[in-house]
Formats: C-alpha cells, structure tokens, sequence
C-alpha cells in the first residue's frame, strides 16, 4: 500500500528514522544474508588511523567504499565488507604522548613504563575506534562493524610475523648500518612514505678546506645543513665536469679558491669580488685523493681510512653552486654511498634524539637543528667562511608531529625491494588501475625508483619485530606464535606487544647463549600492508583464505600510490608473488573552498557532522561524488551540501505528490504491469518510459567506469528535469481528475515505475531517502538495498519521442525567455505561435506533442507554417530561431484571454492560501473574493474553472470578504481581498 511521506523533507529526522528502522529489522545483516550464495566479492577496506574523529576525506573514502559494495551486493555478489583500523605506531603514540604529556623516549622508559605507555595507546586505540565506527555509521555505511580488522589484534599480528619470516627465508629480510630519515621528536626511522614536505628557510653557506698541501688554496664547498660539517669526511666532485683553480679578486683583496669552471663567476659574485682568473684546469676524476684540512678537529670517535679528508667522485654532484660537495657518509644516504666506495666509516655524534653526543664536545647535548649559528660563527672566526645567506627549499617533516627529519646512521631491518622489483612492475601492469595513470604513470613512476624499505621503528606500539639475536650474532626469526613455544617466558595466549615480547628468550643454537630479540617495532605500514591476509587469519586460519583470496578491490587516496597501494604491492609479492588486489580506484582530496588542505591551524575545518547535522548524510554523500570525478580533488564549497539537498528534496516533494494522490485514489502498484498499461500510455509516458530507461544505463555505466560524477549527474539531470520539471507537470490534470480513468491509471503506473527506478538507482548514493522513498511507494521488499540491480531494457526506449520532447523543451525555453522580453505574465496564456521547422519531419516532430506544447507554454493555438511559409495578417511577429526552425509568437491581449490570465491568477492565490491553512488537498473550501466590478466579471467567465481548480464549493463576491483565512493581495497592481473558509464532508 502507498504510504504518505512527511510535507517537508527535513534529511537528520529521515536519516534518524530509516537507521533506527535498519537496526530494529537487521536490514544489513538480512541484506547480506541474501547474498550469500551468490557469487564471492572480496573488498578489501583501507584501514584509517584510530587517531581521532573523521574528517571529509575520510568520509570520501567510506562513501565511495559504501557505493560500490551496495551496487555489487545489489547485483547479487557475496561480498566481504570487513572494515578495517590501523591502531598501531606513532600516528597513535604521539597523541598519547600529547595526552599524557611525555616528550621523549626517555620519560616513557623511565617514569611511566613500557608497559603502562603500551596499555594507555590500546586504550586511547580502542576508544577512538569506537566514535569513528559510530561516525561511519552515521554517515550510513553499511560494513561488517561488528567484526572489523584490527592490527593491534593477537591473530592479526601473527599474520604479519609470518611475512616477515617468508621474507626473512627468502633472502629479502636483512639488517644493516646505513643512513635513513629520522625524526628525532619521535627517535625512531621514518619510511619516505611517513614524511610530509614543504618549505623550509634555511642556511646556505659556502665554506673554504684548505689544501693539506697548498694551505692557501681551498676546496670551496656548499652546504644547507651547517650542522653537519663535523661530521665532514670528504668532498665529492663530478668525475667529467671541468674544475678550476680561480683567483678572485676585489677591493677586499685576493684568494684562490678551487670550483667547477662553469661557477667561477657565480662563485665571484658571491664573495663579493669583481674579477676571477682561471689559473689551472683539471677533470674532475683527476682531483680525487686531493688531501685538505677539515673545518673542525673531531677525536678518535672518527675512524680515518685512507680516504678520510680528501676528495672524491659523485656522478650525483651537479652545476649547482660551487660544484664541490660537502660529504659525510653519517648524514646523507648519498654520502654514505659514496663513502662505502671508498672505504669511509660512517661518523655520525648524534644520538637518537637529534642531540650531538661527547663525540663532537663543542656541541654535545645541543640540538643538531638550534647550532646552525654557532657552527656559522666558528667558520668565520677561523677565516673559513666564504658566504652566507638563506635559502627556500623543500625540506621532509616527520608525517606525525612535524618535526624537521634529519638523516642519521642507524642500524635498521630492511626489506629488499629491488630483489622483487620486476615482479612488483609485472603486477602494476596486470591490475586495473582507475584511473589508468594511477597505475600506468604514477605507481608504475614509484616502484620503478624502489628502495629497500625499512621496516624497523625504534618506537614501543606496534608489531614487535619478530628477530631474536645472539651475541655471537646468530638470528632466529619467528613467523607463527607456534614455534614460541621452543623458547622461554612464552605463555600462550599471551599479549605479544612490547614489553610482554620482550621477555622470551631463546637459547642459541650456536653457542648456547640466550637470544633476546631485537627491541624495535614494525612500520605501522607493513601493519596495513599485510592486511590482504591477516584479516583472514592467514596461516593460522586457511579456510577463510581459500574461499576469499584474492582481494578483487580496494580504493584510496592519491597519496597511497607510495603509501598503502605500495606497501600491499611488496607485502604480496613478498608473500605471494602477486599483487594482493585486481583492481585498484584511486580518489582525491577534500581541499578547503580555496583548494588548501584543511587544518585546525588554518581555521578552515569542515566536519562532516556539522554538514550531516544541517543537510543530512545524504546530501553529503552526493555532494561529494557529484562535483568532481572521484579522482580529482574537490574544492569544498559550504553551498555544495545545500545544492545536493535540493535535488533530493526535489524528489522528495515528488514523491509527497504521488504519494498524495496514489493514496487517495488507492492505487496498487502491484496490480499493475507496463503490458496492462501500455495501451493507455500517452506519448509522454512513453517518453518518460525511454527517459528512465536511458537514466538507469547512464547510472549503471558510471558506476562500472568508476566515474562516479556521472552517475551523480544522470540522476540530477533525471530528478530535477525529466521527473519534476517536465512529467509530473504534464500529468497533473490526470492525477486531479476524479474519476479513476485507464489514462489516469497509466500516468500513475509510469509516476510509480519512474519514482521506484529512482530508488533504486539512488540507492547505492543515497541510502537513507531512497530507503524511505522505496517504502512509501510500497516495496516489495524488506530494503530497497535488497532488490536486484535493475537493468535498462533499451527496446523501451524511443528516440523519437525524445527527439519530439527536446524539440518542445527548446521551444518553451525559448517562448519563456521571449515573454520575458515582452513583459508577458507566464500565467496569461499566448494567442499563439507558429512553428516553421526546417523541412515537414521538424514540424511533424513537434506536433507529436504540441498538447504538450501549448499547456506547459501557456498556448491558446500552435500552428505550422511549411518551409519558407508566412504568418498571415500579422507583420509585426518576427521570427526567433529555435534549435531546428524558426517560431513567430503572437502576444495580442484579447479580453478572453485577460479573462483566463486574471482567472490563473486568482487560482494561485487561493492554492497558496490553502497551503498556508494546511488544509488536505481533499477538502472543500468556500471563497469569498473583494474586487473592482471589471475583475468580478472577468472571474465569473471562468467561474466553474477557478471552483474545480481549488476545490470550492462557492465563490462569493462581497465587500467584505470573510474567512478562516482573509488576505489582501496585489496582482498587476490591482489590489483583490481573499477569503477562504473550510468546508469538510
């Protein structure tokens, strides 16, 4: 039975209701449960950090997430929804740190305790999973959320020991010494994936190393980090490039300096000289193992080796600057390449949080970042600096608390991603990459300058890495909780996070000795990136890994082509040899209106509840798929929201009249089917008919090419003009007519079958009004998310008739814009107008529907002039050109025509009033109406047309109006007094 809807669409009230409804009829699990002999989709969910409460990317990536799976599931697929959270690492740790007021590694070791700092992140973990899982929800996703992957799970982290192990046993799993990135806020290696870059004001200096052997001739370097000139163990020149012994000279006098030829005379002008002399040329290669004088006396601290304090070769070293390269293999991953050529130590007096230790006393316990100054200020008083200034650059942030990274010489565990790197590039081509640059350029670009990543963190939340380690430097890597059962102080079912971990040991098959296992955790992206298989449990479990791997589908933002993307990619190829996914989406970033990223530093937040609180999360959801294609960035505008919630209530208001009327009359839906139908459609049902079966491909195709906006698209184009502007209008009479006709029947079946097809195409976007639209229009079943993915039947559809249809739209579009011209009142009918197509199919087109022409153009008479035909006695019409002919309107104002112009708007009075009384569309009303005598009788001509209109069983004429309701009213300026009485049965 159709049900009546509320009069006003208010989106938070629906949304509450139909959620509420969901959870008191189990319409998700229901829904699934009708799946579930159909064919296995397994979606794979990004897991997002349980850092805080969701922003608008996020909520971006749960509703493109939420569309898909409710279009696979409508189309019968079994599909896995297991949501996911990334509950580990330093996105975590820092806000707990923050909350707890910790500043270093040191306070949490020492005044709080591992165990105690490891307990308060699994709390803080657990309870922002909780208010994000109620966000999602409130957002209407529809996933598994009562089963979600977590990381910080015993079994999850299991999973991810068993990789490494697979790594480890396939030669991929090594430590070594070497430079990585390093945040020393948080005293721990980062992964180039962790670290955000933007631009940073900086030191540049250039600095003289006098020759050992020639004191007053020098190697003139460039550097940015000041603060690593300590640690200085060579100079790097190009081995091809031509450099110069130069005199420079000016009023402050001379000095010889050596620099790359091409810079001399920038060289000069940075030392503020006036002239350089070339006095000797060499190649490069044939500078290297020039000896020279360090700019600092460093101890014993600092291995030398044969090469220590002289120059070599660098083919990265470039036309930049002096041209002569500042080298110290302990802070820089080139430098330390270099220097492992030549046999360099890596020297590296900084400890793990960023401070100089007793190895460089002049600076010991002080900031590497603060001595910039103080290292500028040596220089110069020992006469070694020969410029200073600032530059801009782009310079790496840790991606959690910002601080400035340096680069440091760290024992670490890497992966050896080289080793699989072909196989990664093989997978890349193989997976479906929308969009294709996403893959083919983007992704593609990353791996191909893949390198080993390091997946050690010196940090206390995460997944232990699974190393144990003996003095004499046998290893044992452990890949299932199993084989702890070999070793001491394991109990199983133990908590196996820092410190509990900690304490089992193993004895050495070696020498006998006890292996304690290495202290670090695992990158938080290798967490995320075995996810493929560790929400399945797998090895442990491998019944749910047969039925579900692989995964067929998973989509993120842009920035994971180097993140999640990545670290799936070498989890798999690691694991599995294969990319862990089919088919990768890749969407974009919700930027503030001025396209910044948003931040509370900026003041510029959107929430997505304060947007749900206003618009609803319906609003929300379409707004975001409909401005831009999923993978560009959008832009949010605060109108947006609002746009999109007009287009729903469009519908909605759709639907209140169908459900008015339809209920009124009692109709069946079900007792009705397009073959009892057809013979009484007229062509604008038929067109209608064409229209929605040319809306629901539009809407399939987009979902199946990704492009979510031109599904978003098809379905306003379809509301706000097909179904609301053009068809309800034209089958209003039908409805308002009281008698229960066969045309009347039809127009309902056709208002039904378009409203229900909306529903359903709705659906996937919009789950909330097309759940509350599906019921009113009385469905079949217990969820409009239940019924099948409906496909266009195109034999419905007539290209004719649309031709026919556009023609009309034109035409009226363009009657309107001229009665604007003219002053013409829209309710005063035109005399008529005269269509003169190019050629007899134009105007045969037209006349197809020129019922339909003259009553929504408000057009007494529509003629046809062939091919170069004239109107006859009217030389003053002028023709105006529509999209396929020519059309003449006349605007004469005969008094039959004031008479319906007045009578129309007099009707539209009196409907507002009724309106405003809230009376049923039903009900009978008595009007009394004050105006001049020439209106008066104006209205009687149309008397019996007025009563039927508004339903009034009389219409008094008097000077003093009476009513329920009595209002003055101004119509082309003259001034008429309503008032309206109701009369109920």
């Amino acid at each position: 039975m159709i049900k009546q809807i509320q009069g006003n669409y208010s989106a938070p009230k629906v949304e509450k209701e139909v959620q509420e409804e969901w959870a008191s009829e189990h319409a998700y699990e229901k829904t699934k449960q009708l799946r579930e002999n159909g064919p296995r989709f397994y979606f794979l969910d990004g897991p997002p950090y349980t850092t805080g409460s969701i922003h608008l990317g996020t909520a971006m990536n749960k509703t493109v997430k939420d569309i898909l799976i409710r279009y696979w599931r409508m189309n019968g697929y079994n599909v896995r929804d297991q949501p996911g959270f990334d509950m580990h690492g330093l996105p975590i740790e820092v806000q707990v740190e923050k909350k707890i007021g910790v500043h270093s590694k040191k306070q949490i070791e020492e005044e709080i305790g591992i165990d105690n700092f490891v307990k308060t992140c699994q709390d803080f973990a657990k309870g922002l999973h909780a208010s994000m899982t109620d966000a999602f929800k409130q957002l209407g996703v529809w996933m598994d959320w009562d089963h979600p992957y977590q990381t910080l799970k015993l079994d999850y982290m299991e999973s991810a020991w068993w990789t490494a192990k697979r790594a480890y046993e396939r030669g991929l799993l090594k430590d070594s010494s070497r430079v990585v990135t390093w945040c020393p806020r948080c005293e721990t290696a980062l992964a180039e994936a962790e670290i955000d870059y933007w631009d940073e004001t900086d030191p540049s200096v250039m600095v003289r190393f006098p020759l050992k052997d020639e004191k007053d001739v020098s190697l003139l370097i460039w550097t940015t980090t000041p603060w690593t000139l300590p640690s200085n163990m060579a100079v790097a020149v190009h081995p091809d490039e031509t450099y110069a012994k130069v005199r420079m000279s000016g009023e402050k006098g001379s000095e010889d300096v050596i620099v790359m030829k091409s810079q001399a005379e920038f060289v000069m002008q940075k030392g503020g000289y006036d002239s350089f002399e070339i006095l000797e040329e060499k190649v490069g290669k044939d500078l290297v193992g020039t000896a020279y004088i360090p700019p600092f006396e460093i101890g014993d601290g600092l291995k030398r080796t044969e090469y220590t304090y002289k120059v070599v070769d660098a083919a990265y070293v470039e036309k930049d600057n002096t041209g002569l390269v500042h080298t110290a293999p302990g802070f820089g991953p080139d430098d330390f390449e270099t220097g492992k050529r030549y046999g360099l130590v890596p020297f590296c007096p900084v400890d793990e949080s960023g401070r100089f230790t007793g190895d460089f006393p002049m600076m010991a316990g002080k900031k590497v970042k603060t001595i910039n100054e103080d290292i500028i200020k040596h220089l110069e008083e020992n006469g070694l600096l020969y410029n200073t200034s600032k530059v801009k650059h782009r310079y790496g942030h840790c991606w959690r608390c910002k601080t400035p990274i340096i680069y440091r010489n760290t024992r670490q565990w890497f992966i050896d991603v080289p080793k699989v790197k072909d196989t990664m590039l093989k997978e890349v081509d193989r997976v479906k990459w929308t969009p294709d640059w996403a893959g083919a350029a983007r992704e593609k670009n990353w791996v191909d300058g893949a390198r080993d990543w390091c997946v050690s963190r010196q940090r206390y939340w995460g997944i232990p890495l699974p190393v144990w380690e003996c003095e004499c430097g046998e290893k044992k890597v452990v890949g299932q909780y199993s084989e702890l059962e070999e070793g001491e102080g394991y109990t199983k079912g133990m908590d196996t996070h820092r410190p509990w971990i900690d304490k089992v040991t193993f004895k050495c098959p070696k020498c006998g000795k006890d292996m304690h296992r290495i202290p670090d955790v695992m990158d938080v992206w290798f967490d995320s990136g075995v996810a493929a298989w560790a929400d399945l449990g797998y090895p442990a479990k491998k019944d749910e890994f047969e039925k579900w791997w692989p995964p067929k589908f998973i989509v993120e933002a842009q920035d994971q082509t180097r993140g999640w993307f990545y670290t799936q990619l070498a989890s798999g190829v690691v694991s599995f040899d294969r990319a862990p996914y089919d088919e990768v989406m890749m969407h974009g970033w919700m930027l503030d209106s001025k396209g910044r990223k948003m931040s509370k530093s900026l003041g510029n937040v959107v929430t997505p509840e304060e947007v749900i609180a206003e618009y609803g999360a319906d609003a929300l959801r379409y707004y975001m798929i409909m401005v831009n294609a999923p993978w560009e960035d959008t832009a949010f505008q605060k109108t947006g929201p609002k746009d999109a919630w007009k287009v729903l209530n469009t519908l909605w208001n759709v639907v209140n009249f169908a459900a008015m009327y339809m209920s009124l009359d009692k109709y069946e839906p079900s007792e009705h089917t397009l073959e009892s139908v057809k013979a009484d459609m007229r062509d604008e049902d038929l067109w209608m008919l064409s229209r929605t079966e040319k809306m629901k491909k539009a809407v399939t195709d987009g979902i199946e090419s990704r492009e979510l906006q031109k599904v978003a698209r098809a379905l306003t184009d379809y509301i706000m003009e097909d179904l609301s502007r053009w068809y309800l209008h034209l089958i209003r009479d039908r409805s308002w007519d009281e008698e229960s006709t066969a045309d009347k029947t039809a127009s309902y079946y056709m208002l039904h079958r378009a409203i229900m097809s909306t529903a359903v195409a709705l659906a996937p976007i919009c789950p909330h009004i097309s759940e509350k639209v599906y019921r009113a229009m009385d469905g079949e079943k217990l969820s409009v998310h239940m019924e099948d993915w409906q496909k266009a039947d195109m034999s419905l559809v007539n290209e004719d008739l649309e031709h026919s249809m556009h023609l009309i739209q034109n035409i009226i579009e363009i009657v309107a814009t001229e009665r604007g011209k003219m002053g013409s009142k829209l309710r005063w009918p035109l005399k008529a107008i005269y269509i003169r197509g190019k050629d007899a199919k134009v105007n045969a087109a037209v006349k197809v529907f020129d019922e339909v022409l003259a009553q929504q153009g408000n057009i007494k008479s529509v003629d046809y002039l062939p091919e170069g035909g004239e109107v006859i006695g009217k030389d003053d019409v002028e023709p105006v050109p529509f999209d396929e002919g020519e059309i003449f309107i006349d605007f004469e104002i005969t008094p039959e025509i004031e008479a319906e112009g007045y009578a129309r708007e007099l009707i539209r009075r009196i409907q507002q009033m009724r309106k405003d009384m809230k009376l049923n569309v039903d009900e009978y009303i008595n009007v009394d109406v004050k105006a001049e005598p020439h209106l008066v009788d104006l209205f009687k001509t149309w008397q019996d047309h007025i009563s039927a209109e508004v339903r009034a069983k009389q219409i008094e004429y008097t000077d003093e109006p009476a009513g329920d309701s009595v209002k003055d009213w101004d119509i082309t300026g003259k001034n008429i007094t309503i008032g309206v009485t109701s009369s109920k049965i």
